[in-house]
């Protein structure tokens, strides 16, 4: 049973919010006199989605969500207003609010964003959970173009069982990716089972991917089910698929075309369903041009391509991974939340990752929480060689197109702006020289810029 809170200081009103919600939505109501009150009642009680007054005695409504900031509490706060005061609304989502209601509202659309703020809380709960299991902070976090053209791809492709092909730098986030359409696949409770490519010893190559039968070479004194066995319905990611040796290549090639394998030592042959992930961070056509890889194979494995673009290509998402990985590096070393100041933000965004890209970044900041004492990290915490080769703004990859170019250049502008005016839009509007905060409103959603995606770098 979902159960809301509405904190109000006036009791007939909360009364009768609480008797509405109950009619209309059906959810069990508590109600608070007070902000203090509110926050005794979330210490003892599972709550799931407040409403809350603004302008209140006391502790009002923007000294509650501070208060909630403070504590981490993520319980979704709605507030509302009956003075029709909505720049003081905005203020109120600026410090966390889930949305903002006029306390003349029919009670169907409170209900409909009651029903808003939970889906949102039950996506981030689930975000989170994914983020734990795979043991580090989603590279494929990030709102830029780039970023949601990837995770639109892979939800095109996740329900079909023909083999995919990822192809990005190291370090830019491959097996996340593959791990994305395993879970979103038709099978996300069958296994997955990764294996590098380029860590096998070539002698144990198809021993670990098809098996072997016990005695079928020196040392198999057990029977061994291979990678295709042990993924069983589920997916098979072969990580640095162009390390393979060409014989082994050529068995896999047919394995993909028979859906069946034969364990080293067997005479015989059994069906495999698994789906099949491969991924490379080289470039396929010039490796088939120096006779590395099959173009056979290739072409088997490549009936679906992902291109993950490296983090040169959207800087702009370094706010939101910086965050993410802050809060999973600090979790890990058990101290609180670390912060980047703008300026040493500034500095990661001018570097262009080249190295490791995510996995890069995440080192970076692993070594800027060890050098800093305080929880805020600066520009000096940065390491220094990444101080000197943070390059000029604007220098970018020539490989990218004109339109790729223009919409990361723009949404740089505009999230800079946003972040030197503390997200007041209607200065930030002024800044730029728009027409009116509804013309930078505009501009924000065709760019997915939204604040809790840039997280706080104060």
């Amino acid at each position: 049973m979902t159960l809301v809170l509405v904190v109000d200081d006036v009791p007939t009103l909360s009364e009768q919010y609480a008797y509405d919600l109950k009619r209309v939505g059906g959810y069990e109501v508590l109600t608070a006199g007070d902000g203090r009150r509110a926050l005794d009642l979330l210490k003892g009680a599972a709550v799931d989605c407040m409403i809350l007054d603004l302008e209140m005695p006391g502790m009002d409504g923007f000294e509650v969500l501070r208060t909630l900031e403070q504590q981490g509490n993520e319980v979704p706060v709605i507030v509302y207003t009956g003075t029709g005061n909505y720049e003081r609304c905005i203020q109120a989502v600026r410090l966390g609010a889930a949305g903002f209601i006029d306390k003349a509202e029919p009670m169907e659309r409170v209900v409909r964003e009651v029903e808003g703020a939970l889906e949102r809380g039950r996506l981030r709960r689930e975000v989170a959970l994914l983020q734990r299991h795979l043991g580090v902070h989603t590279s494929l976090a990030g709102s830029s173009a780039a970023m949601t053209r990837l995770r639109e791809a892979i939800t095109r492709l996740a329900p079909i069982p023909s083999p995919v092909l990822i192809v990005g730098e190291s370090g830019s986030g491959k097996e996340l990716v593959a791990r994305d359409l395993h879970r979103m696949g038709v099978a996300p409770r069958a296994p997955f089972v990764a294996i590098n490519s380029a860590a096998l010893p070539e002698n144990l190559v198809e021993s670990e991917l098809f098996g072997h039968e016990r005695g079928a070479f020196t040392g198999a004194s057990t029977t061994r089910k291979g990678a295709f066995e042990a993924a069983e319905r589920g997916t098979l990611f072969l990580d640095e698929i162009g390390e393979l040796p060409l014989q082994s290549q050529a068995k896999l090639l047919r394995v993909l075309e028979e859906r069946r394998v034969t364990r080293l030592g067997a005479n015989h042959s059994f069906p495999v369903e698994a789906r099949v992930v491969a991924a490379t961070n080289r470039d396929p056509e010039a490796e088939m041009k120096e006779g590395r890889f099959r173009a056979d194979l290739y072409y088997r494995l490549s009936v679906h391509v992902l291109q993950v673009p490296p983090l040169r290509e959207h800087l702009s998402d370094i706010p939101e991974l910086a965050k993410g990985l802050l809060g999973s590096l600090s979790e890990r070393f058990g101290i609180r939340p670390r912060k980047l100041s703008p300026e040493a933000l500034e500095t990661l965004m001018r570097y262009d990752w080249s190295r490791n890209n995510v996995r890069e970044l995440r080192n970076v900041l692993e070594r800027m929480i060890i050098a800093a004492d305080g929880e805020v990290l600066l520009p000096e915490h940065v390491p220094l060689d990444i101080q000197e080769e943070s390059r000029p703004r604007g220098s970018a990859a020539g490989s990218r197109t004109f339109q790729g170019l223009r919409e990361e250049a723009e949404r740089q502008i505009v999230a800079a702006a946003l972040d030197r005016n503390g997200w007041h839009i209607t200065q930030t509007a002024e800044e730029l020289g728009l027409a009116d905060h509804a013309s930078l409103l505009k501009i924000m959603r065709r760019l997915n810029l939204r604040r809790e995606d840039r997280g706080s770098s104060t």
